[in-house]
C-alpha cells in the first residue's frame, strides 16, 4: 500500500503480497509466547490484516484458547457446533457427506452480531490433496479506491446484517437443530472506523448484508450490488494455500474472506477460536489524531 513496513526483532515476518497479508516464521504457537513475541504479533496483525503462521505444530485446544484470550474475550458462534469439552472452539469440518462447507461465500465472520468478532484464529489439521484455499480481501483498499462521490454518499449510511437465511438448517447434518441455534441480526455502518488503526474500511458483505436502511429496496439492491462487486475485485485479494498445521489469524474489521469448497469429496478439518469485538462505528478521523485518541474520545 506504499507505506513503510515495520521491522520486527522477535518474529520473521514476510509480506504475502503488496496489498494484504504476511507469513510469520520463528514462533511456535503450541508453546507459551513471550511478551515481546505477543506484542510483535499484535503489531503485525494490525499492519498486515491477516497473518499466516507457518511451520507450526498442532496447537492443543487449551493453548489455542489461551492464545485467543490474549487478544480479548472470546466470541461464541450463535449457531455452529463446538468442540466437545471446549466450547470456545468451533470445529471446521467438511467431508463427502457435508451439505455445505463453512465460509463458501465472501463474508466477515458473524457480521450479523451486535458486536461482531475482532478476529479469527484458524489452524487446519486435515487438508485435501489440492484445493481448499482461502481468499482474503482488503476492505481498507476497497473503501479507499471508491470515487469521492460514492464515499460521500455511503459515509453515514447503515445496513442490516442478518443470518436466518444462512444458519437455518445449516448444521443439521452435524447434530444441531434449528431449535438449538440463534439467528441474530444487527444494523452496522456501511463504512466503519477501525478502533485500533483509526482507518476507514468498507463493511458490507454478500453473505450477511441485506439492506441499506436509508435507501429504498431498489436503491439498496443497486448500491449493494456495486459495493459487493467492488470489494471482491482481484486487486484487493490474496489466495492462501494451506499446509498441515498452518494457522491463520485475520482481522474481521478490515478484511473479508472466502473459503473455496473445490475439494469435494475429500476432507478438510480444523479448529478455530474467535475473539469478540466491539460494536462497529464510523468516526471522522481528525488531522493529527491517533488510534489512542480515537478510543479515548469515544469514552468521554
Amino acid at each position: 500500500m506504499g507505506e513503510a513496513r515495520r521491522e520486527f526483532k522477535f518474529l520473521d515476518v514476510k509480506p504475502f503480497s503488496p496489498n494484504l497479508g504476511a507469513e510469520v516464521y520463528g514462533v511456535d504457537l503450541s508453546s507459551p509466547l513471550t511478551e515481546s513475541q505477543f506484542n510483535e504479533i499484535r503489531a503485525a496483525f494490525l499492519e498486515y490484516q491477516v497473518l499466516f503462521f507457518k511451520d507450526q505444530h498442532e496447537i492443543a485446544p487449551e493453548q489455542h484458547i489461551e492464545f485467543g484470550k490474549r487478544f480479548g474475550k472470546l466470541h461464541a458462534h450463535p449457531a455452529a457446533p463446538t468442540m466437545k469439552g471446549h466450547s470456545e472452539i468451533f470445529e471446521i469440518h467438511a467431508t463427502k457427506d457435508s451439505k455445505v462447507a463453512n465460509g463458501e461465500f465472501w463474508h466477515s465472520d458473524v457480521s450479523c452480531d451486535e458486536e461482531p468478532p475482532l478476529g479469527t484464529i484458524l489452524q487446519i489439521h486435515i487438508t485435501p490433496k489440492c484445493g481448499g484455499d482461502t481468499m482474503f480481501s482488503n476492505m481498507y483498499l476497497a473503501y479507499e479506491t471508491l470515487s469521492a462521490p460514492i464515499k460521500k454518499m455511503i459515509n453515514g449510511l447503515t445496513a442490516l446484517h442478518s443470518s436466518e437465511h444462512i444458519y437455518t438448517g445449516r448444521y443439521a447434518d452435524r447434530g444441531k437443530s434449528d431449535t438449538e441455534i440463534s439467528c441474530p441480526e444487527a444494523n452496522h455502518p456501511v463504512v466503519r472506523t477501525h478502533p485500533d488503526t483509526g482507518k476507514k474500511a468498507l463493511y458490507v458483505n454478500r453473505t450477511f448484508t441485506k439492506q441499506i436502511n436509508e435507501l429504498t429496496k431498489f436503491e439498496s439492491d443497486c448500491v449493494l450490488a456495486m459495493l459487493f462487486e467492488h470489494a471482491e475485485q482481484v486487486n484487493y485479494q490474496i489466495r492462501f494455500r494451506w499446509s498441515i498445521n498452518d494457522t491463520a489469524f485475520w482481522d474481521n474489521r478490515c478484511c473479508m474472506h472466502h473459503a473455496i469448497w473445490d475439494y469435494w469429496p475429500e476432507e478438510r478439518k480444523g479448529h478455530r477460536v474467535t475473539i469478540k469485538g466491539e460494536r462497529p462505528y464510523l468516526e471522522a478521523t481528525k488531522e493529527g489524531s491517533t488510534p489512542e485518541n480515537l478510543r479515548l474520545s469515544r469514552q468521554l
